[in-house]
């Protein structure tokens, strides 16, 4: 069976990505559920790991037992990859480990937009394949799942969605949550997905699926069965409008969903996914597929630092209202064709992308809601964008740290 009950309206807020909590009666939870007020990510972690971040590939990703490449032996039929993540979570279903999985599924009028949903078996995982791009007030449905009486919950969910149920973790009064964690970098509306489609395709109602790479390509599958790759170089990104992605998602300082049981996303994957089992819950999750699913070692290859530099440069442009530089046309299909060969691959291109993440919110903030940084980024975002000469200022220091800074208190 498959819920997906009507939800009350949105309250008005000014950072926020409706993950669900503001729609709940008791909307004054945001003021200490919200990621975007003051995150506590040291002490959430140690709240749900046992221990904080550590030095190594953890300053990046967060805390982890155990890293890997995975695919699914025989991928799910309508999955975004292969159907990791719905099969994790039908795997719960099956043994009864919980009694209802709270994720998103297909809008009837429109696919491409998120609805929350109970699911409470296991076959009707299928309805949450693929991706969904928009605004998903998850969480508001947690009130329906204590409604029903589900004591044994999971959820599958992106950052702020999760940074949201782990404040709110120990209020619910559940005998068993199981998290499983997407990474998310940038979001939109589904209105403004629709016109990205748009400026990729003539046709765009004939795309069904579209995948960012690690390759550094956009894969688009349509509804007659093409495929068709495309650059990141040659993505119309300088012809979307300047508020396309919108501050919070500009700001975001947790891509790679650290306080989930596991992760399962496609950064570090080389063509299969990449999985992080941060703790003895996803390790068990991860346990139940036994040779359902496939594993290896992830791969690290190519120098992340000029890739890096790069976009920091953009970035700075772009959050001082100047243009962005654009490559010259004749110059594209080289680049295109160096990146998945030279560039930065495998966990390179995930610890790329952490940085570019990093700056993405100082510079941005900086500029747009500088009142906000000292409580806002933690102090593991400044550490991690400090080889590219991003230091907080004497007002920009971490409300909570100790650490001295170059020009900070």
């Amino acid at each position: 069976m498959t819920l997906t009950p009507q939800i009350g309206p949105a309250a008005p807020r000014g950072l926020c990505t409706d993950c669900g909590v503001s729609r709940m009666q008791n909307d004054k939870a945001c003021g200490r559920a919200c990621q975007f007020i003051a995150p506590d990510y040291p002490g959430l972690e140690r709240q749900v790991h046992g221990r904080s971040r550590q030095d190594g590939d953890e300053h990046f990703f967060g805390p982890f037992q155990a890293m890997c490449r995975a695919e699914m032996a025989s991928p799910k039929a309508g999955a975004q990859w292969t159907g990791i993540t719905t099969s994790l979570a039908a795997a719960l279903l099956e043994r009864d480990q919980v009694q209802a999985v709270l994720t998103m599924v297909p809008d009837p009028a429109d696919v491409w937009r998120p609805k929350p949903a109970l699911i409470t078996d296991p076959q009707d995982m299928a309805e949450a394949r693929g991706i969904r791009m928009g605004y998903a007030p998850l969480l508001a449905l947690l009130e329906t799942a204590q409604d029903l009486g589900f004591k044994r919950l999971a959820v599958i969910g992106i950052p702020c969605q999760i940074y949201a149920l782990r404040c709110l973790e120990e209020e619910l009064g559940l005998d068993r949550l199981y998290v499983i964690g997407t990474p998310c970098s940038d979001n939109t509306t589904t209105e403004n997905f629709h016109h990205f489609l748009s400026l990729l395709d003539e046709d765009p109602a004939s795309i069904t699926y579209l995948e960012f790479r690690a390759d550094f390509k956009v894969e688009l599958r349509y509804a007659d069965g093409r495929q068709r790759l495309i650059p990141f170089l040659s993505l119309p990104i300088s012809d979307l409008p300047a508020d396309f992605f919108p501050l919070t998602c500009r700001t975001c300082v947790d891509y790679t969903n650290s306080l989930a049981d596991i992760t399962v996303g496609y950064m570090g994957g080389q063509g299969a996914q990449w999985l992080l089992v941060r703790n003895a819950r996803g390790a068990e999750m991860l346990d139940s597929l036994g040779d359902q699913i496939r594993l290896s070692t992830p791969g690290s290859a190519g120098k992340r630092a000029s890739a890096v530099k790069g976009f920091v440069s953009n970035t700075e442009r772009a959050a001082g209202g100047l243009p962005l530089r654009r490559m010259p046309n004749w110059l594209r299909p080289i680049v295109s064709w160096l990146q998945p060969r030279i560039g930065p691959r495998g966990l390179e291109f995930a610890r790329a992308r952490v940085e570019m993440k990093a700056a993405e919110t100082i510079l941005h903030l900086r500029r747009e809601a500088p009142a906000k940084m000292k409580n806002m980024v933690p102090e593991h975002v400044w550490d991690i964008a400090a080889p590219y000469g991003l230091q907080p200022g004497p007002e920009e220091t971490p409300a909570s740290s100790g650490k001295k800074y170059p020009g900070g208190d």
